[in-house]
């Protein structure tokens, strides 16, 4: 048996609210890209920073990958279809690698640039009109971010997860920066600049990995963080009428979460009873999961039906113990 999680007008309703609030982070993501990019393509020119050359490559690369999250994020809210029965949720977790890799290539490139500057040192013109332009790409990007994590709060959106995940990075980009032109307006130290570009590739590097490592999980199916499965048992076990639980498999594919278990019951129990039990685990499952799929098939107790459960899957209630 399978059950949405919600009634149809309000599941309709809730994937409505879910895809303007998308919509509107993608696009808001994208307008603020190009905004800092011409803001920093002007205070570069008249700086000559590395660091806000820096921060100009990133927001370039932002752009790009804004977009591509935009466009992950439209085919995910596709509805199934023939070809393609469990959504496009996935099409999320490939716009996480293309920005990965995407922040990636611009960390190593600012690697590259930075050393050259470290050894062949340049001053760094600091002036009111390179702070301005930096402390308004602060304010822009921390609004973004801001409403970006209202936004992931609401949907759970790995690609919107991500391109705020480079855009946290971001502000700590600008704020670097900003120190840097501060200290070029009245010091001459001129390895603070590269060094500080260098500090923020690195950072984008972990950011890419991170960003990488939650994509590809959801792409392997990986299981539900072990917290949130014992809390699916829970739950199931708060009925005494469940006996046992076994074959818990979960995974996540976009915004949807699925799973699936089999639950153990009274062999002498009625159709309507059996029935009953699992419609209300279903409701009580949907709580803790507004947005899922929830498979659950029904056994009678001692039943032996191992040949048809998969290894991997638990045998029975019993989860890994708790990490001492």
């Amino acid at each position: 048996m399978k059950t949405t999680t919600e009634g149809l007008s309000g599941k309709e309703a809730r994937d409505r609210s879910v895809a303007r609030l998308l919509t509107a982070a993608t696009f808001a993501s994208v307008g603020v890209a190009l905004t800092l990019v011409v803001a920093k393509t002007v205070a570069w020119f008249m700086t000559g920073s590395v660091a806000i050359l820096s921060t100009l490559i990133d927001s370039i690369i932002d752009t790009g990958a804004s977009l591509l999250t935009l466009l992950a994020v439209r085919a995910s809210l596709a509805p199934a279809d023939e070809n393609h029965r469990f959504g496009h949720g996935k099409a999320e977790p490939l716009a996480g690698l293309g920005q990965a890799a995407f922040i990636s290539g611009s960390a190593v490139f600012l690697v590259i640039h930075g050393i050259e500057r470290v050894l062949v040192p340049e001053p760094v013109h600091g002036n009111m009109v390179g702070i301005v332009v930096m402390v308004l790409s602060t304010v822009l990007t921390l609004g973004l971010v801001a409403f970006q994590k209202y936004v992931i709060r609401r949907t759970g959106s790995l690609a919107v997860g991500g391109d705020s995940l480079h855009y946290t990075g971001d502000l700590l980009m600008n704020v670097s920066v900003i120190g840097s032109l501060v200290i070029g307006l009245y010091f001459d130290i001129p390895l603070m600049d590269p060094i500080l570009g260098i500090v923020i590739a690195l950072f984008l590097m972990v950011s890419a990995w991170e960003i990488g490592h939650m994509s590809i999980n959801m792409l392997m199916d990986r299981e539900l963080p072990e917290d949130e499965r014992r809390r699916i048992l829970d739950i199931c076990f708060d009925d005494s009428r469940v006996l046992d639980v076994h074959d818990l498999r979960t995974r996540r594919s976009g915004q949807t979460t699925f799973i699936q278990l089999h639950l153990d019951l009274d062999g002498n129990l009625s159709l309507t009873q059996a029935h009953d039990i699992t419609s209300d685990l279903y409701r009580r499952l949907a709580a803790l999961f507004p947005q899922s799929e929830i498979l659950i098939h029904q056994d009678p107790i001692g039943e032996d039906d191992d040949e048809h459960h998969p290894t991997f899957a638990y045998s029975d209630s019993r989860m890994p113990p708790e990490p001492q």
